[in-house]
């Protein structure tokens, strides 16, 4: 595996890592009390993806080009190698949340008392060392099966996430079925995450946003939104695992929509 190779797939583990804490965050927001607070805190977690993405879709552009000038035989396994990063992030994420639970409510803590993110930090690092590693045990898993959440719902947010999850990457191997108008085909990632995130927006957060105020209102027990997140937490996985099977469909389906543009102008 080539170098480039290697920083897109760890670019990839971080995005998808990111998101997959921002559950963990949430939740520690709402066993201390401080859900608002923990949206903000969720917006410097949200930085990390933003900031692997601007690296990531650049250096996979340069992957397309050069298989562009030969080599193109190998570059669908590469972009099926970097689904494999999306997959592995998100499965870090959900092995480390009980300790990032943890660790989040320590911090937000904190961060109520010292009324900024960087005091809160230089607070809190001395006391990363009463965090104590865990990783979700066999009594977690058996309470995630004890019914209650649609499945509807769980099967939305995989397929949301195995779409958004396949965006840029279908975007650009699109670029590479159709040179004679790769342009338009990189330039129509939003066709894919556009409708991944009007679906995300109009379908689960307003649903996670209704239990989160339930439970801080007492009218739902805090179980009940630690088995949601759990399983929104295993249907994203399964998500970056339904991304494999979408990259081709994906890259079709806009190869498909960049003929019939061009062929209307």
């Amino acid at each position: 595996m080539s170098l480039q190779m290697i920083i897109v797939t760890l670019l990839t583990m971080a995005i998808h890592a990111s998101d997959t804490v921002s559950f963990s965050v949430r939740l520690a927001g709402i066993r201390v009390g401080k859900l608002a607070v923990a949206l903000s805190l969720n917006s410097i977690v949200a930085l990390v993806a933003r900031t692997s993405n601007l690296l990531q879709a650049p250096l996979t552009g340069n992957m397309v080009d050069s298989a562009k000038a030969g080599g193109g035989e190998a570059l669908l396994a590469n972009l099926q190698t970097i689904l494999v990063g999306a997959t592995l992030g998100t499965l870090l994420a959900i092995l480390l949340s009980p300790t990032i639970v943890s660790g989040g409510m320590m911090f937000l803590r904190r961060l109520d008392t010292a009324g900024s993110i960087f005091s809160a930090f230089r607070g809190f690092l001395p006391e990363l060392r009463q965090v104590r590693f865990r990783m979700p045990n066999l009594g977690m898993l058996r309470s995630l099966g004890a019914g209650g959440v649609p499945v509807k719902l769980l099967l939305l947010n995989m397929f949301i996430t195995g779409a958004y999850t396949v965006g840029v990457l279908s975007a650009q191997y699109a670029s590479f079925l159709v040179p004679e108008n790769s342009t338009m085909a990189a330039s129509s990632v939003g066709l894919i995450n556009g409708i991944a995130i009007i679906l995300l927006t109009v379908f689960i957060d307003p649903k996670v946003a209704l239990l989160s105020d339930k439970v801080n209102t007492g009218r739902t027990p805090a179980a009940e939104i630690t088995k949601v997140f759990g399983l929104l937490m295993l249907s994203r996985l399964a998500g970056t695992l339904l991304a494999q099977v979408l990259l081709f469909p994906a890259s079709y389906l806009i190869t498909t929509f960049c003929s019939v543009i061009s062929s209307l102008l």
